[in-house]
């Protein structure tokens, strides 16, 4: 068994304990709040029998609500809701924290920062979450935008101080931990991509060491045990228009990092759209957990958009506005989630608005205007679409129809296209 094996075997076995089921090669972090996501994912670890990861961000859901308006205990209740919908076991679910850090009260100074942070430390850790990526790497007010390795360790071991002492009071399992932050942007680049500088050995190393240097000043040295992973770019991203796959030769060296940094493994962020190829490289080489959000919401807005399109040619109501015309207006009147990431003329940016690879589409699915023209959609449509509109504008899904896999309802046809957009993942982590 090589170094990476086993080193895969002692870091998903910490993260899978106490749950009694075979070890993947690695695992998907699905990391979205949406419930069809939420659904299909939940449906996807059921076929393969395997335990589900789903991830949330200290945007996405912290103390205050974030800006789905869950807070942790809130998040976690929504998930199991959903796996209790499907019939999911509860226990195969594990929640992790995505960022977490003052990332969100950056504007503030950095103490009043990190206490907010310290406070969402708590509450994701008082709501069960049991893996927790820290990252502190962000400067906050009157400070530089990037801080130095040193400084980031510093916090990082600050938050992993409150979640073992949390976990300590209320009697839980302390949580896993994932350091490090040299990952691409959040939703990815805002720019046309060529290539992707990979971590430099060198820095990798030096991450693993401050903290460990941090952990132990700060006087939680057992933390150490539980840091299963480290957050590296090993070349993968996906700007508006492109993406960047995988290449290995080009992070070798990176790799062999792992051969001195026995029980750790790699974290890859923003693995969206990777083929099955690529992504099954990245568990080869030691990068076993793999982080996928907006692919997966692209993947449902491909299938919204094209049941839309049949809606048209089925004679929808003339009075019924277009499901892209409704998101259109919303996306106008509240433009803060995608006008600083969409540039050029007003014309590209509109076509990045629904299209781009991004897809800061997705912040807009629970506006009321917006879900009530989902609604809308799934009601104008019959219960069983005709197979040769499926064929038209539902490409991708027509053989699963065909074969009886897949009935052809709107909401199954929803589920399916992200389940599409899983299937790689599951082919690329589970044993073969």
């Amino acid at each position: 068994m090589s170094a990476r094996d086993t080193n895969r075997e002692i870091a998903l076995g910490k993260l899978f304990a106490p749950r009694n089921l075979v070890l993947p090669r690695g695992i998907t972090s699905v990391c979205s709040a949406h419930p069809l996501v939420i659904e299909a994912a939940l449906l996807s670890a059921a076929r393969d029998g395997s335990a589900l990861l789903i991830e949330a961000t200290c945007n996405q859901v912290n103390q205050d609500g974030g800006y789905t308006g869950m807070t942790p205990a809130d998040f976690r209740r929504f998930v199991e809701s959903c796996a209790a919908r499907v019939a999911f076991p509860a226990e195969r679910i594990i929640l992790g924290g995505d960022h977490l850090g003052p990332n969100p009260w950056r504007q503030l100074p950095a103490e009043e920062a990190m206490a907010q942070a310290e406070a969402m430390i708590v509450a994701y850790v008082e709501a069960g979450f049991e893996k927790l990526h820290l990252d502190t790497s962000m400067g906050c007010a009157g400070e530089p935008a990037a801080l130095s390795d040193e400084r980031t360790a510093e916090r990082a071991a600050r938050l992993a101080k409150v979640a073992e002492q949390t976990a300590a009071r209320i009697g839980s399992t302390p949580p896993v931990y994932v350091i490090g932050t040299e990952v691409p942007p959040p939703g990815g680049a805002t720019h046309a991509l060529d290539g992707i500088e990979v971590t430099r050995p060198e820095a990798a190393r030096k991450t693993m060491a401050v903290h460990e240097a941090a952990f132990r000043a700060a006087g939680v040295e057992p933390a150490l045990e539980r840091v299963i992973a480290i957050v590296v770019q090993p070349g993968v991203e996906f700007g508006n228009a492109n993406v960047v796959l995988y290449q290995p030769e080009k992070a070798t060296g990176l790799i062999q990092v792992l051969d001195d940094l026995p029980g750790l493994l790699f974290e890859a962020h923003s693995t969206d759209y990777q083929p099955t190829a690529e992504l099954a490289g990245l568990v080869d080489g030691g990068f076993a957990i793999l982080k996928v959000g907006p692919g997966l919401t692209f993947a449902l807005r491909e299938a919204l958009y094209g049941l839309d399109a049949i809606r048209g040619v089925l004679g929808g109501s003339n009075e019924t506005e277009s499901l892209s015309a409704v998101l259109e207006a919303r996306m106008l009147a509240m433009p803060h989630h995608w006008s600083g990431h969409y540039g050029g003329s007003s014309e590209a940016q509109r076509l990045q608005r629904h299209f781009s690879y991004s897809d800061r589409i997705r912040y807009y699915w629970p506006d009321p205007a917006v879900a009530g023209a989902v609604d809308r959609l799934f009601s104008d449509l019959p219960a069983a679409i005709p197979e040769t509109l499926i064929s038209q504008y539902l490409a991708r899904l027509y053989p699963e129809v065909l074969s009886g896999r897949v009935a052809p309802s709107p909401r199954d046809l929803c589920l399916a296209a992200i389940d599409s957009a899983l299937l790689p993942y599951s082919q690329a982590t589970m044993r073969r």
